[in-house]
């Protein structure tokens, strides 16, 4: 094993283990390293320190709804993609949310649900929200995938086949109408390889290919059928709880992590083998290994990765990655990873890396490239998303006040079909009005409508200022809050209430 490839001082599952997750401050005293200076001017660039030990989440709350969400702050010194940012912040659970590149929220999710891996997608030539949905347990998770529309409603929700349950870790559309997820089941397994039980057990790891519309399995591809558990970079006592010797202590020797189409294969990502696999979609048998062990993808020392996530195809051939650290512990730091393959796909080149400021997330992460070329790198663990130029140039950062598992950039135009909320509170002899409307993404400014007596009238328009916008009028009896468009029309009108 070499230094690149040690074993972290954490494991993943010790962040998410049956529902219930470390807050950011404890999180990020385990795994954020000390920061170099980030050689720009600190006038110019001033995302939040990294939390203490001690440190919690801090909320932001609001007036007209009892919504809450971590505190986003950021910094921008260049071009960024257009779009919202989409991130699933981790506080007593993967709390999604998409917010706007200041860090204010457009929308917050409503219900509290554990969510992760939340971003657009396109099904049946629309654009849709999509999420995994569930319990997590053990560093996977237990649920289902979910799709909403541009109004928030749920048009499909995606279940595993063969009475097994989504994993947590991917959720992955196709143009065909289908989800590519990964599944994790205990099976029985010969440890004596690594140093176990022969009579041992594993977390198995599947792929599955589901229709969306029927349900219907398209694939079901096993991790223990064609890849063998000496393959992996985890010691058997890292996790004691999970060494493999009973069932309900099953050895993770994989983690798969990532799904991607690949024409006629699948990509997968496995995170403590180190490996990225070119998997036959028929046959099931592995075409090439990139990285670990065994790997016939030959590439320079300083592009070896490790612990590796969100693995991702583009057009031009090129493979995306992230790496969740270069070295062992905590002396070195994440990035994400550009590789182009030559013909022959036995030799890897890294065409360009992106860190930024010793960031280093050793578990969870994530890479996207943007439709203008950008990169958009969120750092897992470390609570903080990073916006590059294709050369590796920083342009963008927000610190997300919590751990996320994933974060994306992508344009989303909702309009919902619940209404705008409305309060209000009492300053001196006048009233305040507090309006809000989760996840409108089209609303400019509020109309405030008031009366001491009978229906409330039109008695000031004010710009939208953030999720949450106020307006101080003449004490009123009766209100009411209007959403308009650009053009000044009506989106959405509130209830009438009692002032």
């Amino acid at each position: 094993m070499t230094p690149d490839q040690k074993t972290p001082a954490l494991s993943r599952r010790a962040l998410i283990t049956g529902g219930s997750m470390l807050g950011v401050g404890v999180a990020a005293s385990l795994f954020a390293a000390t920061r170099p200076g980030s050689g720009s001017s600190a006038a110019t660039r001033q995302a939040t320190p990294s939390p203490t030990a001690t440190a919690q989440p801090v909320l932001r709350s609001f007036v007209s709804t009892d919504l809450t969400v971590p505190a986003i702050t950021s910094w921008k010194t260049g071009t960024t993609a257009p779009g919202f940012l989409f991130v699933t912040q981790q506080v007593k659970g993967f709390n999604g949310a998409i917010v706007r590149e200041s860090g204010e929220p457009v929308w917050i999710e409503p219900t509290k649900a554990n969510v992760t891996d939340l971003k657009v997608q396109t099904y049946k030539g629309e654009p849709v929200l999509t999420y995994w949905t569930g319990t997590s347990t053990g560093g996977h998770g237990s649920g289902t995938g979910r799709i909403l529309d541009s109004t928030y409603a749920t048009i499909a929700t995606v279940s595993a086949g063969n009475d097994l349950d989504v994993d947590l870790h991917e959720f992955n559309l196709t143009d065909r109408g289908t989800a590519l997820i990964t599944v994790y089941v205990t099976k029985p397994a010969d440890l004596s390889s690594i140093g176990g039980p022969k009579n041992g057990y594993v977390f198995d790891c599947h792929v599955q290919e589901i229709d969306v519309e029927t349900g219907k399995v398209l694939l079901d591809w096993s991790a223990l059928d064609h890849i063998p558990v000496a393959e992996t970079y985890l010691g058997l006592t890292q996790d004691p709880g999970h060494d493999g010797k009973t069932a309900g202590r099953a050895f993770d020797a994989y983690h798969l992590n990532a799904v991607e189409e690949d024409g006629d294969r699948i990509l997968v990502s496995a995170r403590h083998t180190h490996t990225i696999y070119s998997i036959d979609r028929v046959t099931g048998e592995v075409k090439w290994r990139f990285g670990g062990r065994r790997s016939d993808i030959a590439v320079a020392k300083d592009a070896v990765f490790a612990w590796q996530h969100d693995v991702r195809r583009h057009q031009d051939g090129s493979i995306t990655l992230f790496d969740n650290h270069l070295y062992s512990g905590t002396d070195g730091a994440s990035r994400g990873m550009r590789f182009s393959l030559d013909a022959t796909e036995t030799t890897a080149t890294l065409e360009q890396s992106y860190s930024y400021d010793g960031h280093l997330g050793t578990a969870m992460g994530s890479v996207e490239v943007l439709p203008n070329g950008n990169v958009i790198v969120g750092w897992g663990t470390d609570p903080s998303v990073t916006e590059f130029t294709a050369a590796g140039d920083a342009v963008y950062e927000a610190t997300l006040g919590a751990i996320s598992y994933r974060a994306s950039r992508h344009p989303w135009t909702a309009h919902p079909t619940t209404a705008p909320a409305v309060a209000v509170r009492e300053e001196g002899e006048k009233t305040r009005v507090f309006a809000s409307w989760n996840g409108a993404t089209e609303v400019r400014s509020w109309r405030v409508l008031a009366s001491t007596s009978g229906e409330p009238v039109p008695v000031g328009t004010v710009k939208r200022s953030g999720f949450e916008t106020s307006l101080l009028i003449e004490r009123a009896q009766r209100v009411a809050v209007q959403a308009l468009d650009a053009d000044g029309e009506v989106l959405g009108a509130s209830r009438t209430i009692s002032a």
